[in-house]
């Protein structure tokens, strides 16, 4: 009655009918023997329309809307609560009174009808308030609504938790409820004026109770907001400062205070529903990117609310089932960076964390760590560094023995990016780190694969020379323990061509002795070599065996592994072999006759083509160049471009390896291995390379007669027919049978006489006998008898048939080196007087004998010890044009101080030469002598000497050729002012 009549009433009236109807609300509600109202769909209409009275009337209202929550409370019918509530909700929200009046009167009617209530703010939630969140209302409209929802939020979660059955009903518009908060959160602006966002994170608090639990989707939504609506604001300092005008100015530290703990909460309660390591882990993901800030403030915030969180979680809360998520490592690792942070307080915080999450782990494990341990971590001074280095290496040993393998690398994985920041403090605590875990036994041999990984990815990106440096030798401490997999690693980076490979090998070169580590498992690698039937096409270029090849040849070129590659020579030596003839087995030869030396090409080579060429490199870096010589230019490196012509090229690289001494007792000791192996392949090359030996005297210094004779006559047994018969071959040997030797010097004297007869029969086939012949007698037996045969092949030079020029350069070339030490003295005579004809040869109009030629002059060259021997090999070998033959001019004139004058005359002499390439090499020869050597011709030529020059020099006057007329005209000057010097002498 009274409320039908409030509207009819005067002010003092109305107020004094809303005070009766409170008290008789008090004592309805005190009564135990409480009745249904009556009449309640005319009752709750008319109250409906009574709430229409003046919005400054807030308290008559705020009773009228009470009334209306206890009706709805005390009704028994749901259909009757959902409608009359549905009509409530659609009143207006401006004003706050009202709203606050709504969130009540829904309160209220929720204590008795909690499912009804729910259902229907969820179904308000869906179809008003969520399109309202996604839309653009006015800014004004927008914060009404802002603020009525979060009040209903508030009120409801208030509701809910004074009510005990809460917890057996599942809420499944959540989610959308807080999506709805978030999306209000995440419209905030960049200061604090109010407590809006800390009333809203503890509302998505009180909701995160509720079931269903929140998905791990949801919750990370949560975080990434809550965590982005505190970190982004600016320091604490400049709150403040950034404030619009507003009355009365609030306290800012103090709301910031507030939502900072009610951040904490949040976290704190996530981890308390279920307190686990992985829900640790997961909170700490959602840190990461603060932790990582360049913003000091940011990363201050997000290490403080980590320590409080795990402050929380190691006082109040045990963990349930044991886990060790990997990722933990990685965040250990971002925390411990964080040592060297600028800001005190971030610095004690990030230490502090650290200790709790290994504290954590080891309760996890069920271990007890004693006290004196965790000090050694805990208290001591990280700015002293002295302490700091003790600290580090304390903790890496902590790191070592509580994380697991997967942690560990996840933390290693860290240290090693954060390498590339440009934080120097932060790149050399991570240096510091690095090399204390490397230095120690601290990796795992299962670790090793994705650590160097993960560090050739970053080296590139290391700004800071001092850093790199010392992960150079972090590589070197690593491979000193896990030899084997960290040159397999290595090899499976990228291809061995790759330069950027080349730093890591070189740190593994670092020692003498894991350099020759690294090397044998290479020849190891190299030996892997599968049947031909295992393999399928797509597998060949994938085979171990050609990665090794391809990484054997790229560190022949490497300085810091010349002295290695010269103590395995004689490993590497017939593993290369023996792989080039497997690649002939497999049919991978494409591009092996393709290559050319002198042209540049960044195409990689082809796999039999690498081995060729790391053969040739072989001797090429490791001062055996004269070996690689002598078979350059005799064209031997084409013999093993094809599987036929293979032995030919191993016998002949055989033969120049002994006339050089080139690791005769090495390589014969591997060729007995090999002879033994159950390859044809090794057998072919071991047999090939020991009986070549067996013409070298020094091999019986290294290995006995015995042990020679039981490895060829266990070639004997060989299945194949070429280790047969050169097994028989070397059984014949002079070192097998020493009688051998004078049979064979007698037949030696008798062919030398018929050698000597002024015009001999078949002078090629006795060339080519005596040659043989003094190949296999010792230098002792043919010494006199080789300058005999060098005085007479001198002549030879000059002869009409080109095989017999190109034979006698040849015989000439290896009698010179078969003196001995008696007829050394002679020989070189002999050679000095050879060199202007070998040069002239050079231009011969035969490619044969010019390839002889070119071979005896770099003999002579050796034979003589000129300074620049190895200079005179690349000019002969890929010199072309003027620059090269005057290269070669300049090389042979300064090498023989004191013999102008022989040279001279030598040349004068050729100017008669019935082969025009030769009379006009002679001319570039005299007028480079006369142009250089002017003055030095002046003192050494005699009068007589003159008198032979301008008789020769005439002889062209007349010449048929105009070529040799003009030379005539412009060297006739000379010839005279020369002529006048000598004279005046």
């Amino acid at each position: 009655a009274l409320v039908s009549k409030i509207r009819t009433m005067e002010v003092m009236e109305q107020s004094l009918a809303l005070q009766t109807i409170c008290r008789c609300l008090d004592e309805y509600s005190q009564n135990p023997e409480k009745q249904q109202v009556s009449n309640m769909d005319s009752a709750l209409p008319k109250l409906l329309d009574l709430l229409g009275l003046d919005p400054k009337k807030a308290e008559e209202r705020g009773v009228l809307f009470c009334l209306y929550g206890l009706i709805l409370c005390e009704c028994v019918s749901s259909e009757q609560v959902e409608r009359h509530l549905a009509c409530l909700l659609e009143l207006s929200h401006q004003p706050s009174s009202q709203r606050e009046g709504i969130a009540l009167a829904v309160g209220l009617a929720s204590t008795k009808h909690l499912k009804e209530v729910w259902a229907l703010l969820e179904h308000l939630g869906r179809t008003r308030f969520l399109r309202a969140v996604f839309t653009s209302p006015e800014p004004h409209q927008d914060d009404v609504l802002k603020s009525s929802f979060l009040l209903s939020a508030i009120l409801l979660t208030r509701a809910l938790r004074r009510e005990s059955g809460a917890q057996s009903y599942k809420f499944t518009q959540i989610p959308e409820l807080i999506q709805c908060l978030l999306c209000m959160l995440q419209k905030e602006p960049n200061f604090l004026a109010s407590l809006f966002q800390q009333k809203i994170m503890l509302v998505i608090l009180a909701l995160s109770n509720l079931r269903p639990s929140l998905k791990p989707m949801v919750k990370s939504k949560v975080l990434q907001t809550c965590l982005r609506s505190l970190y982004l604001l600016p320091p604490t300092e400049s709150l403040r400062s950034i404030l619009p005008p507003l009355e009365p100015v609030p306290d800012v530290m103090m709301l910031y205070k507030k939502t900072e703990h009610a951040l904490d909460l949040l976290l704190q309660n996530f981890v308390s529903e279920n307190p686990s390591m992985d829900e640790v882990c997961f909170l700490l993901q959602h840190m990461e990117p603060w932790l990582k800030s360049e913003k000091s403030h940011e990363r201050k915030r997000a290490v403080q609310s980590i320590f409080l969180l795990l402050q929380h979680v190691v006082d109040k809360l045990k963990l349930a089932e044991e886990a060790m998520p990997s990722v933990l490592g990685h965040q250990i690792g971002l925390l411990t960076l964080l040592w060297q942070d600028k800001d005190e307080t971030t610095r004690c915080h990030a230490h502090q964390c650290v200790f709790l999450l290994l504290q954590l782990v080891v309760q996890q494990k069920g271990m007890l760590v004693e006290s004196t341990r965790w000090n050694k971590i805990r208290n001591l001074d990280t700015r002293a560094s002295k302490e700091l280095e003790m600290k580090l290496y304390h903790t890496v040993k902590a790191f070592e023995e509580d994380l697991t393998v997967a942690q560990h690398t996840q933390l290693v994985l860290t240290l090693l990016h954060s390498l590339c920041s440009c934080s120097h403090l932060r790149c050399d605590l991570a240096c510091k780190l690095l090399q204390l875990i490397f230095s120690e036994p601290s990796i795992r041999p299962e670790q090793v694969a994705e650590i160097l990984h993960s560090l050739f990815q970053e080296l590139p990106s290391i700004q800071f020379k001092s850093i790199q440096q010392t992960m150079m030798k972090a590589i070197t401490d690593l491979g000193t323990q896990h030899t084997q997999e960290v040159v397999e690693v290595i090899m499976s980076l990228c291809h061995p061509s790759e330069r950027r490979l080349l730093p890591l090998w070189k740190a593994l070169a670092a020692h003498r002795r894991l350099a020759q580590k690294v090397i044998t498992l290479l020849y190891m690698k190299l030996k892997l070599r599968p049947s031909r039937e295992l393999i399928r096409p797509p597998q060949q270029s994938q085979l171990i065996s050609l990665l090794a090849l391809g990484t054997i040849y790229e560190l022949l070129y490497t300085q810091e592994y010349r002295d290695t590659i010269r103590w395995a020579f004689a490993g590497i030596l017939l593993g290369l072999l023996t792989q080039l003839h497997y690649l002939f087995e497999l049919g991978m030869v494409e591009g092996i006759s393709d290559y050319q030396e002198d042209i540049l090409d960044a195409k990689p080579l082809g796999p039999c083509r690498t081995c060729l060429e790391a053969l040739k490199g072989l001797f090429w870096t490791t001062q055996y160049w004269e070996v690689f010589a002598h078979v350059k230019l005799l064209d031997g490196w084409k013999l093993f471009e094809h599987l036929e012509t293979y032995t030919e090229g191993v016998t002949l690289l055989a033969r120049a390896m002994a006339h050089y001494d080139c690791e005769i007792k090495a390589v014969l000791g591997q060729a007995v291995i090999f002879l033994k192996n159950t390859e044809e392949r090794d057998n072919i090359i071991a047999i090939l390379i020991l009986t070549e030996f067996l013409n070298s005297p020094k091999v019986a210094q290294h290995m006995s007669r015995k042990v020679v004779s039981n490895s060829l006559n266990q070639g004997l047994r060989n299945p194949n027919k070429l280790v047969q018969a050169m097994s028989l071959n070397g059984l014949s040997s002079i070192l097998v049978h020493p009688k051998k030797a004078t049979l064979l010097q007698n037949h030696l004297m008798g062919l030398l006489d018929s050698f000597l007869q002024p015009k001999p029969t078949d002078l090629l086939g006795l060339m080519e006998i005596l040659g043989d012949l003094m190949h296999r007698l010792s230098v002792q037996v043919v010494g006199a008898i080789s300058l005999k045969i060098a005085q007479h092949l001198l002549p030879l030079f000059e002869d009409e048939r080109a095989e017999v020029r190109g034979g006698a350069i040849f015989l000439f070339g290896n009698v010179i080196h078969n003196g001995g030490k008696k007829f050394q003295q002679a020989l070189k005579t002999l050679t000095s007087q050879a060199l202007v004809p070998l040069l002239f040869h050079l231009a011969d109009s035969c490619p044969k004998v010019i390839m002889k030629a070119k071979f005896t002059f770099l003999r002579c060259a050796i034979l003589m010890k000129w300074e620049f021997q190895k200079e005179v090999f690349s000019k002969l070998a890929w010199g072309q044009g003027l620059g090269a033959e005057n290269d070669i001019f300049i090389y042979m004139v300064e090498s023989n101080f004191g013999s102008y004058q022989r040279f001279l005359m030598q040349a004068f002499t050729y100017l008669g030469s019935p082969h025009t390439t030769l009379k006009l090499a002679a001319m570039k020869f005299i007028g480079g002598m006369l142009q250089d050597y002017f003055t030095e011709l002046c003192f050494c030529l005699k009068k007589d000497d003159m008198k032979i020059l301008k008789k020769q020099l005439e002889n062209l006057s007349n010449d048929p050729d105009s070529t040799c007329r003009r030379f005539y005209h412009k060297s006739l000057e000379d010839i005279m002012e020369l002529s006048y010097y000598v004279q005046g002498q």
